[in-house]
């Protein structure tokens, strides 16, 4: 019966060293995938801000040639209309704006519990 066990744990280890070389070279190959995707999405967003700085400066000179060719300025009087008692939106730190929360219903006196009558039951 010892030869029998003896080549069953031949047989386990072989099978489990062969089981780790194949998880390393399918880590590796990810690896590699990973490297190559990083590469490519420092490239990708490099391009994007080309595109977004093109952009830019073609809307600045589009800007420049209109103020060009429309040299008279309107100068506008300030405006006489009172401003508005209630805010809708109002603008954070960040710039961006905020809608105010919705106002809750009060609690319905049926709801409230008196918490030193509440009643346990088994």
């Amino acid at each position: 019966m010892l030869p029998v066990l003896v080549v069953l744990f031949l047989v386990s280890y072989g099978l489990m060293t062969l089981l780790i070389v194949e998880q390393g070279t399918t880590i590796q190959a990810q690896r590699s995938l990973i490297q190559q995707l990083l590469g490519d999405s420092t490239e990708l967003s490099k391009l994007k801000g080309q595109v977004k700085q093109a952009e830019r400066a073609a809307q600045t000179q589009a800007q420049a040639e209109q103020a060009q060719a429309h040299p008279d300025p309107e100068v506008q009087a300030p405006s006489t209309q009172a401003a508005p008692a209630e805010k809708t939106h109002v603008a954070n730190k960040s710039g961006k704006v905020q809608r105010p929360e919705p106002e809750r219903p009060p609690m319905p006196a049926s709801d409230i519990a008196d918490v030193r009558r509440s009643l346990k039951s088994i």
